[in-house]
């Protein structure tokens, strides 16, 4: 006879700021019946209110750490890192997003709803301790997002872009789950601790590693990996700005955390295998990300082959496997995501209603219009490029360190060369700002101050972390301390 798991209140308790966050977004849409367009000021605000306390109970260790649903749900201090990371990139959209949607009549009070819903499968997603929680975190991202970049559907790019994220989004997901099943049926359980237990003493693997493979691929889809990151350029400059700026950000740390649970808590006994692919992947995704990104004219689309090159620095701290790298490796996923919020902002700060500055000539001669912003906007491309003192060189140094400890040489060798090659289309944006003359009309001044404000805040935290970068690395380390 199967005894009966009962589960209280207090067992809940780790899963305290997910069900807030949860309980929240269902009553911004409760609420949002009851608003006309003039007062959805009031759900906006809101949604930013509980994504506060939410970072709020995270930090102030709310609930606890421990597992929740024998074992499903683990909240530890990887979790909580990430978490907190993952809630400051939706808050930063919001802000952004606000003058963006209302100006453009965008704006529906789902919006913040969505985001809410999206956030909360992110969080699922680092705190799995079963494929069950994988895949439910992992769909409840994906149907947000998808729903999010379709925002526009007067516009053909838009729709356009939801469409193929849809489609590769899909076939990325049946990928995930084709090899979760394989691993289920090669180990007999769903729990990433009886997997790991089972993997170790498994005669013949061959079952095992063949879902291995499905399960790294079907991560690199999510992370915007070479050669699985199709879907990335057409998506980036498709989906309205502030969207791009969430997809560019919050899931890529939601996939990191997810890899790092699937892989080492899962699969670490085959750690060797699982190394050597995530190796092949960080190099095609700094090789690819790099030489196309120099050929694009359009500044969402050159941010998205960006993205592909920094998601080979990540993968190269993850294929080190050991302490270091997988803390230089969410050093470097936290760092990148505050990088490409600021961006994004960087278009959105000097975007206008029929004036999407989504082009590189669209800036320039930025310095003889508005020298602050042209300040902001170098102090960002310089982080992307790892210039120091900025905290983008931080997080490449890091990253190459593990990767050199850990063996890689040829793979840390290469990085460097292509981050060389990187910093010519960085430079490249900081050059037309200020030698170039401006092309066209110019836009009218903004009317608002809440974007140009977060715009600077965004862009100055980049130098003031890369000054003082120490205390963040020690929490990524802390994360992942024995």
């Amino acid at each position: 006879m199967t005894a009966l798991i009962t589960t209280t209140s207090a067992d809940l308790m780790p899963l305290l700021p997910e069900l807030v966050l949860i309980g929240g977004a269902f009553g911004l849409l409760m609420l949002d019946l009851f608003l006309d367009n003039s007062r959805r000021v009031i759900t906006h605000a809101l949604s930013l209110v509980v994504l506060g306390v939410v970072a709020a109970m995270i930090l102030g260790g709310v609930g606890g750490h421990g597992t929740v649903f024998s074992g499903m749900f683990v909240r530890d201090v990887l979790a909580d890192v990430t978490k907190v990371a993952i809630v400051l990139v939706s808050a930063l959209t919001l802000l952004y997003a606000w003058p963006y949607l209302r100006e453009r009549k965008l704006y529906a009070g789902e919006v913040p709803v969505l985001l809410l819903m999206a956030t909360s499968g992110m969080m699922m997603l680092v705190s799995a301790g079963n494929l069950v929680m994988v895949y439910l975190g992992l769909e409840l991202l994906a149907l947000c997002s998808y729903a999010l970049v379709a925002l526009n559907r007067d516009d053909g790019l838009s729709s356009e872009a939801a469409m193929k994220y849809i489609v590769l989004g899909s076939l990325a997901s049946g990928l995930l789950l084709y090899g979760m099943s394989l691993i289920y049926g090669a180990t007999g359980t769903l729990d990433l601790a009886g997997i790991n237990a089972a993997a170790a003493v498994a005669s013949d693997r061959t079952l095992l590693l063949t879902g291995m493979v499905f399960l790294v691929a079907g991560l690199a889809f999510k992370l915007g990996a070479a050669p699985f990151h199709m879907w990335l350029p057409d998506v980036y400059q498709g989906a309205p700005t502030p969207i791009t700026l969430f997809i560019s950000a919050g899931p890529k740390l939601a996939a990191l955390g997810m890899a790092f649970r699937l892989l080492e808590d899962g699969l670490g006994p085959v750690a060797e295998q699982w190394q050597l692919l995530l190796a092949g992947l960080a190099a095609a995704s700094l090789v690819v990300g790099n030489l196309i990104a120099i050929a694009q004219t359009n500044l969402k689309r050159m941010l998205a082959y960006s993205t592909v090159s920094h998601v080979g620095f990540m993968l190269m701290g993850l294929a080190g496997g050991d302490e270091r790298g997988y803390a230089a490796a969410l050093f470097y996923g936290i760092s990148y995501a505050i990088m490409s919020a600021a961006s994004f902002g960087a278009i959105l700060v000097l975007a206008r209603q029929g004036f999407e500055a989504d082009r590189i000539d669209d800036f320039k001669g930025l310095n003889a219009r508005n020298p602050w912003q042209a300040l902001m906007v170098l102090l960002v491309m310089a982080s992307l490029a790892g210039v120091p003192p900025f905290l983008g060189f931080w997080a490449k140094l890091l990253v190459l360190g593990a990767a050199v400890d850990a063996g890689l040489v040829w793979l840390a060798i290469l990085a460097v060369v292509c981050a060389v090659i990187g910093g010519f289309y960085y430079l490249r944006v900081i050059k037309v700002m200020y030698f170039d003359e401006p092309v066209g009309t110019l836009p009218p001044a903004r009317t608002d101050r809440l974007v140009p404000a977060v715009f600077g805040a965004n862009a100055l935290a980049l130098l003031v972390l890369g000054i003082f970068w120490s205390p963040l690395m020690a929490w990524c380390q802390q994360a992942f301390a024995a």
